[in-house]
């Protein structure tokens, strides 16, 4: 590997470059959503539209006899509206070392689980555009969520809007380096403090405490920062 070895690094939103959205804001959305169809849900239900899946959305829209697809939309709609709320009121912040931007050679993108919608209020709010050549965040709907990471739908549409099969994606999640490993490109594993004994189902290319490590590994310098062979965590 040579110097300056990445001509792109790509981004995971939440628990990389901001902080992740607190639970119970989600779950107020969601309760909400439920209310705007007439339906008083369990706590099971409310934590079922957290780690959604199809099969989710379709279990709970035919017990209640709804469109799944106007389901989830006004569910995500809430769910963006409310985490936009609370980066507004200071409830969702940028991490420090988001600085490290600044020492970045190569191009820039974002690719998260997170509402597209969402994302583009955090670039905003933030005045983070001029960092990033392109973003995504999922759209509304029931393809959107067959798209979310491990699969590498819409982080294949950052690479080949900035051009390159060369670049590093950069999570905190086991999705992340799945997502990586499908689309074909290296991956840095940052272990925050809400990761500290996290285990990942597979090993990333790099594993770094701070967005401060990513300017060195671009240089070339990555030796120290990958995890022992065979490890995955």
């Amino acid at each position: 590997m040579s110097e300056a070895a990445y001509d792109a690094v790509v981004f995971d939103n939440d628990g990389v470059l901001v902080e992740r959205t607190r639970r119970e804001v989600l779950r107020g959305a969601i309760r909400e959503t439920y209310d705007e169809f007439g339906v008083s849900p369990t706590d099971e239900e409310v934590e079922a539209l957290l780690g959604v899946t199809r099969e989710s959305i379709a279990e709970l829209a035919a017990a209640y006899d709804l469109d799944a697809a106007d389901f989830w939309y006004r569910r995500d709609a809430n769910a963006s509206r409310a985490q936009c709320e609370s980066i507004e009121n200071g409830g969702k912040p940028l991490y420090e070392d988001i600085a490290a931007l600044d020492d970045l050679a190569p191009d820039l993108g974002v690719v998260s689980n997170n509402q597209h919608r969402t994302i583009e209020f955090i670039l905003d709010h933030y005045d983070l555009h001029p960092y990033f050549e392109t973003h995504y965040g999922r759209e509304p709907t029931l393809e959107g969520i067959d798209r979310k990471k491990p699969n590498d739908y819409y982080l294949e549409r950052a690479l080949t809007d900035l051009d390159t099969r060369n670049a590093l994606y950069v999570g905190d999640s086991g999705v992340d380096v799945l997502a990586a490993r499908e689309a074909g490109v290296d991956c840095a594993f940052i272990r925050r403090s809400h990761r500290a004994e996290y285990e990942l189902p597979a090993a990333p290319t790099y594993e770094i405490r701070s967005l401060k490590d990513l300017p060195v590994i671009c240089r070339g310098d990555y030796e120290a920062f990958q995890p022992d062979a065979g490890s995955a965590t």
